[in-house]
C-alpha cells in the first residue's frame, strides 16, 4: 500500500465479521480495564489495608489513570510508525494484550498496596497500548458514512465488559487471583480473532518518522475543531465522572436502600441496557443523516437530565430511572461523538497519536472526579450539590460540540 493509499479516506464497507472480531476484543480489553477497579482491586486492597482501604483504592486507581494518560498517546504514535507484515496496528493489539495480561497477572499476587499499585500500572500500561491500536482500526478502515454505527457496536463493550467481569469474578470463579487470571487469560483470547483474521495495511518506509515529544501537543490555534472535540469529551466524561463516583454511598446514605451493593449491580445493569439500546441506533441515523452535533447534544442533554433527576430527588425509583435515563443518552453519545471525532483529527499518518489524546480526555476525568467531587459533597450541597455540578458540567459539554466548524 502506497503512502497516498495509507492516508486517504476508506471507501469500502466493513463486513459484520470485522466489526463482531473487533467487538469481541474490546469486549476483553474493557473487561480488564473495568472489571478490577469495581471488584477484584477493592477487594484485594480492603484485605491488604482493611483501615485505609478507600484512600489506598484511590491511590491505586489514581495512579494507573496517570499511567494511561502518557501510554495511550505514545502507544498510539509507535504505532502510526510501526512496519512489518504483520501491520501497524495488529503488533500493538496483540502486544498490548499480552502485556496487560501479564500485568493484572503480577497484580493478583501481590501482598502490598504498593506492589498492587505497580502492578495495575503496569496492566494499565499493556491495556492502553492495546486500546491504542483498536481505537486506530476505526478511522483506518471504516468509511465515514457507516463510522458511528461501527462506534455504537464498539461502544456497547465498555459497560457491558464491566457486567460480564463482574458476573465472572464473583459467579463463575471464586478468589481474587483466580478472578485476575480469568480476565488475564480472556483479554489475550479475545484479541486473537481480530488479530489474526483481519487485515492491516503495511507502512511504506517512507511513511516512518521519530518520535518527538512535541509531537503530542496539538494546537488548538491551528486545529480549533480538534481542540473542541477534545474540550467536549472532557466535560462530558468529567460530568459521567463525578455522577457516579459516589454511587454506592449515594444509595446507602441519600437513598437508604437496604442493600447498596445489590442497588450499584441492579443501576449498572439498567444502565447497560440503556447503552445497548441507543448505541447502534444512534450510530445509524447519524451516519444516515451525516450529521454529528445534533446527535452529541441531544445525548449530551440526555445524561443531564438524568444527574438532574437526582438533584431534586433522592429515592430509590428516581435512581433507576436515571441509570436507564443516563445509558440511552451514553450510548448514543458515545457512538455519535467517537465517529466525530475520527472526522476531526489532523493528520490521516498519526491517527493513533491523535486518538491517545483524545483518550486522554477520558482518562483525566478519571483522576480529577474524586478531586472535585468530595469537596462539593463535603460542603457545597452534599448529593445534591454533586449531581447540579455534573449536570452543569454535562451541559456545558454538549453546547460546546456547536464550536466545531468541519463536521455538520
Amino acid at each position: 500500500m502506497t503512502t497516498e493509499e495509507l492516508h486517504s479516506e476508506p471507501r469500502v464497507r466493513v463486513r459484520g465479521g470485522w466489526i463482531s472480531t473487533l467487538v469481541l476484543a474490546n469486549l476483553g480489553l474493557y473487561m480488564a480495564f473495568l472489571t478490577p477497579i469495581q471488584v477484584l482491586l477493592a477487594e484485594q486492597i480492603d484485605e491488604i489495608h482493611p483501615s485505609g482501604k478507600e484512600i489506598a483504592l484511590g491511590w491505586a486507581t489514581g495512579i494507573g489513570a496517570l499511567v494511561a494518560v502518557v501510554a495511550n498517546p505514545l502507544a498510539g504514535a509507535l504505532s502510526d510508525r510501526t512496519g512489518g507484515r504483520f501491520g501497524r496496528r495488529r503488533p500493538w493489539i496483540l502486544g498490548g494484550a499480552a502485556l496487560g495480561a501479564v500485568g493484572l497477572a503480577v497484580t493478583a499476587v501481590q501482598t502490598t498496596v504498593v506492589g498492587v499499585t505497580l502492578g495495575w500500572c503496569l496492566a494499565q500500561l499493556g491495556l492502553n497500548a492495546m486500546l491504542a491500536g483498536t481505537s486506530a482500526v476505526v478511522p483506518d478502515q471504516v468509511p465515514v458514512r457507516q463510522r458511528a454505527a461501527v462506534s455504537g457496536f464498539i461502544g456497547i463493550p465498555q459497560t457491558l465488559g464491566l457486567v460480564v467481569g463482574a458476573l465472572l469474578v464473583t459467579m463463575v470463579v471464586t478468589g481474587i487471583v483466580t478472578g485476575y487470571l480469568l480476565l488475564a487469560a480472556l483479554t489475550v483470547l479475545c484479541a486473537l480473532p481480530f488479530v489474526l483474521l483481519m487485515p492491516d495495511p503495511q507502512v511504506p518506509p517512507t511513511a516512518k518518522q521519530s518520535v518527538r515529544l512535541r509531537d503530542f501537543w496539538v494546537s488548538p490555534r491551528d486545529h480549533p475543531d480538534f481542540g473542541w472535540a477534545w474540550l467536549t469529551r472532557f466535560l462530558v466524561m468529567l460530568g459521567n465522572a463525578m455522577g457516579t463516583l459516589y454511587l454506592l454511598y449515594f444509595l446507602k446514605d441519600a437513598v437508604h436502600y437496604a442493600d447498596p451493593d445489590e442497588g450499584v449491580l441492579i443501576l449498572t445493569l439498567l444502565y447497560t441496557a440503556g447503552v445497548a439500546v441507543t448505541a447502534v441506533a444512534g450510530g445509524i441515523v447519524s451516519d444516515r443523516l451525516g450529521r454529528r452535533k445534533a446527535l452529541v447534544a441531544v445525548s449530551s442533554g440526555v445524561m443531564a437530565v438524568a444527574s438532574l433527576l437526582l438533584t431534586f430527588w433522592h429515592t430509590w425509583p428516581m435512581a433507576m430511572g436515571a441509570a436507564a435515563l443516563l445509558g440511552l443518552g451514553f450510548g448514543a453519545y458515545i457512538a455519535v461523538d467517537q465517529a466525530l471525532i475520527t472526522q476531526v483529527l489532523p493528520r490521516a499518518g498519526d491517527r493513533a497519536k491523535d486518538l491517545g489524546v483524545i483518550n486522554v480526555a477520558n482518562s483525566a476525568p478519571q483522576v480529577l472526579g474524586p478531586a472535585l467531587a468530595a469537596p462539593v459533597v463535603a460542603y457545597a450541597g452534599g448529593y445534591a450539590g454533586l449531581y447540579l455540578t455534573a449536570t452543569v458540567v454535562t451541559v456545558l459539554g454538549g453546547v460546546l460540540v456547536w464550536k466545531i466548524r468541519s463536521v455538520p
